[in-house]
Formats: C-alpha cells, structure tokens, sequence
C-alpha cells in the first residue's frame, strides 16, 4: 500500500521520535541499522522529511536527527505519508488505473473508495508520538 520510500520513512520517524523522547540524536548509520534499511535510500528520505519540517537535522560530530520535544504529538502519520508519498493513496485506483471514478469505475471503485477513506482517517488521527510510545514501552517493535 505503501511505497518503500514512505515504509522506510514512517519506520525511521517513529525511530527517531522515540530516541528524541529520551533525548537522544541519532545519526544516518544508527537509523539505518536500526530500521534495516539502505543508508543512502535512508539518507534521501530523511533529507525529504527534515525539508518538511517533520524532523531536525544537524549536522557537524555532535550532529544527527531529531524531533523537537513536544512536536512528535502534532505530527501525524499523514503528514509524513505525504511528504514521501504524496496524496496519491487518497486518490489512486485499486488496479492501478490512471483514471478511476465514479462516473467511470474500475470493478473494485466503490468498495476501495471506503478503504482509501478509512485509511486517510486513521493516518490522520494517528501521531508520531502515539507509535513512538508505543516502541519505548515495549508493545510494538520496528524489526523482526
């Protein structure tokens, strides 16, 4: 449902938003290894994110990535969905048509239509902080 890209970006933000919570920066390497994911296609997502101001980067030997305190509460999953991903799983069709609406639907139009729904109201009511907290006590886990 996801792309990679954005799979990997909701993965390191969750990470980072729960180091930050104890004060910890993290840098590229860390996340990277933390996440399993490749550090230059890890380096491309959290440039795209820090451009929208969903997280910090510094740079220099005490450098790395962070989230400012209290701001992992306002950022929801659909921000960072779109940062990566655009709009475009509120709008895609479930086969893959450029073109799908109802005036002209794909056979799966009007049951997807309350999925596409469903899904942008639970990534919009969905925090940063929410998921992070969730790592930090134990009740969910970023690897296998």
């Amino acid at each position: 449902m996801f792309s990679k890209a954005c799979q990997y970006g909701i993965k390191a933000s969750v990470y980072i938003a729960s180091q930050s919570s104890m004060g910890n920066r993290v840098s590229l390497k860390e996340i990277a290894s933390s996440i399993k994911s490749p550090e230059a296609f890890t380096a491309k997502i959290l440039h795209q994110l820090a451009k929208q101001n969903i997280l910090t980067s510094l740079k220099g030997p005490t450098g790395g990535f962070e989230i400012p305190k209290g701001r992992a509460e306002k950022i929801n999953l659909s921000n960072i969905v779109a940062a990566i991903d655009g709009d475009s799983i509120y709008n895609g069709c479930a086969l893959g048509f450029d073109r799908c609406d109802s005036q002209k639907p794909c056979p799966m139009h009007n049951k997807f239509v309350d999925i596409r729904d469903n899904l942008k109201i639970m990534l919009e009511n969905t925090s940063l902080y929410e998921l992070a907290n969730g790592l930090d006590v134990g009740m969910s886990f970023l690897r296998r």
